[in-house]
């Protein structure tokens, strides 16, 4: 069976730990953050650091795609919010005799916007306003939930990444002196 990124990985920091090396492996390493380093690689079927790197991208790409989305509903929620208010404001003043100046105003003010939303149709769709407003707002909420877990998944694969790229070169110096010293006998 071949070795796998999180095997070699794995081994690395058995190696250390059985050498006992100070400070470094114990320290930044304890068997929490190791096993979830390690189980993130395997789980996520990760072979090397371009796959880490591409992960991460990945990562941060469905992020970006969720902030999008919910960019363009809180808009969306804005519009129909505005429209929804300016029809309770007609609703509630068309047919109300005598309107005050204020009052006047504010039905006037209303039926112009919806006169230039409406688009030359005559009847306000005001319950189709409603039923996309809530459904929206379902949306907006199964998206905000999970931006908050993937935002959290992104900050842990970070933390992962950068202990894997530390764990490499802290293996690839040691190499390199052991190398050195092989030279030097």
């Amino acid at each position: 069976m071949p070795l796998t990124f999180a095997d070699y990985i794995q081994g690395i920091l058995s190696r250390r730990a059985q050498a006992g090396k100070p400070g470094y492996s114990q320290s930044l390493y304890n068997l929490k953050d190791a096993a979830k380093m390690l189980n993130f690689l395997q789980s996520n079927s990760i072979m090397d650091m371009t796959g880490l790197d591409e992960k991460f991208k990945s990562m941060i790409g469905e992020q970006l795609d969720i902030q999008g989305k919910l960019k363009a509903v809180e808009r969306r929620l804005s519009t129909l919010k505005k429209h929804l208010e300016q029809a309770a404001i007609y609703f509630k003043c068309k047919g109300k005799k005598p309107l005050t100046e204020a009052e006047q105003i504010l039905f006037t003010t209303a039926k112009d916007y919806l006169k230039g939303v409406m688009n030359g149709k005559t009847t306000t769709p005001t319950k189709k306003w409603k039923e996309e407003y809530t459904k929206l707002t379902a949306e907006r909420k199964t998206l905000n939930q999970r931006y908050l877990v993937l935002n959290e998944e992104v900050k842990e694969a970070e933390k992962i990444r950068k202990s894997v790229y530390s764990i490499l070169r802290q293996e690839q110096r040691e190499q390199q002196l052991h190398r050195k010293q092989d030279m030097e006998q």
